[in-house]
């Protein structure tokens, strides 16, 4: 409501002031009312100041944008929204100085938006506003620069603040201006770390959840943060769930839906994935390692219940009776397993036999006497913690010996230690490793001797000694097919008493095998233009050798070339430069492996390489510039040259395709063959030359290009006859006066020819003549000038008629035209009709077949075969016929402009003078046809 609408209050108080507001979300202000007291403060400050009714008090605004948005969008007006003039506005108020507006401070807040100082215009800078950047979530606000970034507890709010000054003084103000950037959908989700790992005990019930510890994180807000988890496989015994706390964060839950056992399986690997709610909505993955851990579930178990053993009374003591072993599927700690004996077992057993409780083996640790009980049952217990005791009952049965048993002596021969004989792979057969010695102590019994176990051995009697036995090997060791043999010297007496000696034989390896590569023939392929130090292949190589000797290097053979490396170690091959396949398509040298013996052992592959094609050559013509002579009047689609073009790559790259770029409605090229053709006959006279641009396109991708340059000449044939330009018809005629003296040009026959060369070169000749004396006139064969060769006399006087023949000298065939020659021989021209109609009437002529003599190349062989002097002769014939011609000339021009006037409207056909040469210039480019007789 305008000031002067306001009533004074009561006692004459101040009346309530009314401020007004603004939002985005409506054009027309709101009041605020003030109390008088409120009022009285706010006039000291405004008290300079009018009250204008129209303009808003505004003194904060609110807007709202996107963020990362283009330079040049509008925010907002604040001339409009707060009712301030502006230059050349309606307002009523416009006769005031105009509003001007600037930012209070240019900090970093003002870096993102311009300000139009005179329409109080706000639009986006060049910066683009980044609402993350901008607005770091926390519970306050972080002023920048005069801008404020306020994030609230929903972290959904962030507030741009400007302070706008309104100037001159009669609007001035300072306005709080409020941008709420609002959040798009530009970022993904992103687990903090990419791969998780969560423990789940085995023993885990069903609906069990466990929080996994590395939520997505998503810079945006509001349903553009992350909303939902799945998992891309559960295996069916897994689900996510998600929890959102107060402060609006989601955490992913992981629930148990089935029964775990990690004996069955000990681990889940799978992909968490985070979607986000924008339109479309982005997602983030991490990879989730499911561990199941391990609880006691499992005890130990024995595989069998009882074991039988026999033991001899005269075993010496700490000798194997047996080994229980007890299995529990657990692991760790939970799978530990404890033996010992049940209360069952009484003193004596516990005493003679020692149970080791960690290996579960039984030795003999006291020696056996008379006294000795025969039987003895060990129960022995498996114990894991927390379970019940496995149970394993060792039945040992004494044997007792009355005598002694046989003794076993060795002496070896080969490198012995600690009862283990060492031989190479390469000793040759029959390699002696020991002898063995068999004594009865009571030296009254038969001892018997044999070997027992596998392997290449044997022993046999050493002759000619008694009981001595030879142990030795039969066949070569190999160390690559095995490494150790355990074998027994047995020896027993005739009382079925015997002994055991265990002989061990390691096998010692040495260098007998070459390196053996994957494959002898390695085929690779390459694209041509290779970047340098290209990956090849790796090249792998076996050696069944051990230690050094199977330790394997790379080498290339001396005919690899010198661009191509082989890594020693890890027979990585690669290629140091490009290759050109259009230089060279293949490549073919060999490599070889070598071992680390000695001597080193090695072995040879091939490499083949196919260098492949790339689109890298352009297609190439023989020629830039083709030339082609083609006769005219050469028929259509007749070939005219064929144009070669070449293309260095191969296959589709080398495909070449020729098009013309111009002329193409006239000229036509075969792709296939490269040839060129015309579509329509060709003209000469209409066009001697063409020049064409013909495009030369592979078939590569992208297509590679080139063009040359055809110039087609035409060459002429004799396709057209001569064509006589004067007389212009063969009904005009010329006066001839008696009194011209002989030798005196009268007239002449001027023609052209289209043609060129030989084609154009003109001879004339009088083929039929009529008159009292036809014979006294003559023409030049070469020039057409027709002369009068005798004095005219008085029955000399009449109508002479001359068929003049017009021939070039083409090939094969000459052509012709023929012009009638009118002369009338007389003082003067008395009657016009009568001479009119003697030359409408059919002229009886005979036709002499003669040709005309005029030779080129003859006349320069006579001048050659002549001496000067004839030339000098014509030469002043010449001069002087050319004399004469202008002499006559001036004459017959003076006697002409003496006659009478009426004469200027004669027939043209008469006033022209045959003699008189025509200006070409002056004629149409299509000459007049002139009928021929």
């Amino acid at each position: 409501m305008p000031c002067s609408q306001w009533q004074w209050g009561r006692k004459g108080g101040l009346p309530p002031a009314c401020l007004l507001s603004f939002s985005n979300t409506t054009s027309s202000p709101h009041p605020i009312c003030l109390s008088p007291q409120h009022l009285l403060l706010f006039l000291l400050f405004v008290g300079p100041f009018n009250c204008f009714a129209s303009y808003s008090r505004a003194t904060e605004l609110f807007y709202s944008l996107n963020e990362g948005l283009p330079a040049g969008v509008l925010i907002g007006s604040l001339a409009r929204d707060l009712r301030l003039p502006t230059a050349g506005g309606q307002h009523p108020a416009a006769l005031q100085p105009p509003v001007s507006f600037t930012l209070a401070s240019h900090g970093l807040g003002g870096q993102y938006v311009q300000l139009d100082n005179h329409s109080g215009e706000l639009h986006t800078s060049a910066v683009e506003i980044d609402r993350e950047a901008l607005c770091v979530e926390s519970s306050g606000a972080t002023v920048i620069g005069g801008a404020a970034a306020v994030s609230s507890s929903s972290s959904e709010s962030c507030l741009l603040l400007l302070d706008v000054l309104v100037l001159p003084q009669e609007y001035f103000r300072l306005v709080k201006v409020k941008i709420a950037i609002r959040d798009v959908n530009d970022n993904a989700p992103r687990f903090p770390v990419p791969h998780i790992h969560l423990s789940v005990p085995e023993n885990a019930p069903v609906n069990t959840r466990l929080a996994i510890e590395h939520p997505a994180l998503d810079p945006d807000v509001g349903t553009n943060g992350v909303q939902t988890y799945r998992l891309r496989d559960n295996y069916g015994v897994f689900t996510l769930d998600v929890e959102e706390n107060e402060s609006g964060e989601r955490t992913p839950y992981l629930i148990v839906m089935g029964a775990l056992d990690r004996e069955t399986r000990e681990e889940y690997v799978t992909v968490i994935v985070a979607e986000d709610g924008g339109i479309p909505p982005l997602v983030g993955s991490a990879t989730l390692t499911i561990g199941i851990s391990d609880i006691n579930d499992n005890c130990p178990q024995f595989s069998d219940s009882q074991l039988n053993i026999t033991l001899y009374g005269n075993s010496s003591l700490g000798t194997h009776v047996a080994t229980v072993h007890a299995v529990d599927m657990d692991l760790g700690s939970n799978a530990q397993v404890t033996y010992s004996y049940s209360q069952k077992v009484p003193q004596p057993s516990r005493d003679l036999f020692r149970l080791d409780e960690s290996t579960g083996a039984i030795t003999l640790s006291s020696k056996v006497d008379g006294d000795t009980p025969r039987l003895h049952r060990l129960i022995i217990l498996g114990n894991g913690p927390g379970c019940i005791p496995a149970v394993i009952t060792v039945l040992v049965t004494i044997i007792k010996v009355m005598m002694r048993p046989p003794e076993v002596v060795p002496r070896f021969i080969a490198n012995e230690a600690e009862g283990v004989v060492y031989l190479k792979e390469l000793e040759p057969v029959n390699t002696p490793i020991a002898f063995f010695t068999i004594k009865d102590p009571d030296e009254k019994y038969k001892v018997n001797c044999s070997l027992e176990g596998d392997g290449p051995f044997r022993l046999s009697p050493y002759k000619p000694y008694n009981n001595e036995y030879l142990l030795e090997t039969t066949k070569p060791l190999d160390y690559e097919a095995q490494q150790l043999y355990e074998i027994s010297v047995v020896a027993w007496n005739s009382e079925g008493f015997h002994v055991n000696k265990i002989i061990k034989v390691q096998v010692l390896d040495d260098n007998d095998n070459s390196p053996v590569f994957s494959q002898q023939l390695i085929e690779l392929s390459i694209e041509e233009n290779n970047i340098p130090n290209a990956f090849l292949t790796k090249l792998h190589a076996t050696d069944a050798d051990s230690g050094e000797r199977g330790q394997v290097s790379y080498f290339l053979g001396p005919d690899a070339p010198s661009y191509f490396a082989l890594d020693k170690t890890t027979g990585v091959l690669t290629v140091s430069t490009q290759l050109d396949r259009e230089e060279k398509e293949k490549y073919r040298y060999t490599v070889k492996a070598v071992d680390s013996g000695f001597p080193p052992r090695e072995s040879i592959a091939t490499v083949t390489i196919t260098v492949l094609d790339k689109n890298d050559n352009s297609p190439r013509f023989i020629n830039k510039d083709f030339s082609f002579f083609v006769p005219e009047n050469f028929p259509g689609f007749g070939e005219i040259g064929v144009i070669s073009v070449t293309d260095a790559d191969a296959g589709k790259n080398g495909w070449v395709a020729l098009s013309v770029l111009n002329g193409s409605d006239i000229f036509v090229i075969d792709t296939g063959k490269g040839v060129l053709r015309a579509k329509v006959s060709l003209d000469r006279e209409q066009q001697s030359s063409y020049v064409l641009w013909i495009e030369a396109v592979d078939g590569g991708d992208p297509a590679l290009s080139s063009t040359a340059k055809i110039t087609i000449l035409l060459l002429d044939i004799n396709d057209n006859p001569p064509l006589v330009l004067f007389p212009q018809s063969n009904m005009s005629y010329l006066l001839v006066l008696p009194s011209t003296l002989p030798g005196s040009p009268i007239t002449e026959v001027y023609a052209v020819d289209k043609d060129t060369g030989m084609n154009a070169v003109i001879a004339y000749s009088i083929i039929g003549r009529r008159g009292p004396r036809p014979e006294s006139f003559r023409i030049d064969p070469k020039t057409g000038n027709i002369t009068l060769e005798e004095s005219l006399m008085q029955n000399d006087y009449g109508l002479y008629r001359l068929l003049v023949k017009v021939s070039d000298h083409g090939y094969p065939e000459p052509l012709h035209s023929t012009v009638m020659v009118n002369l009338f021989v007389n003082d003067t021209v008395s009657n016009e009709s009568y001479i009119e109609s003697l030359l409408r009437k059919e002229p009886d002529i005979s036709i002499e077949e003669k040709q005309p003599q005029i030779s080129i190349e003859p006349t320069h062989k006579k001048m050659e075969s002549t001496s000067c002097m004839p030339t000098l002769v014509a030469l002043s014939i010449i001069s002087l016929g050319s004399i004469a011609l202008v002499t006559g000339m001036g004459i017959y021009i003076c006697l002409r402009k003496g006659k009478k006037h009426h004469r200027a409207d004669e027939n043209l056909e008469v006033q022209i003078p045959l003699n008189g040469r025509i200006n070409l210039h002056m004629l149409e480019k299509k000459p007049m046809e002139i009928s021929n007789i």
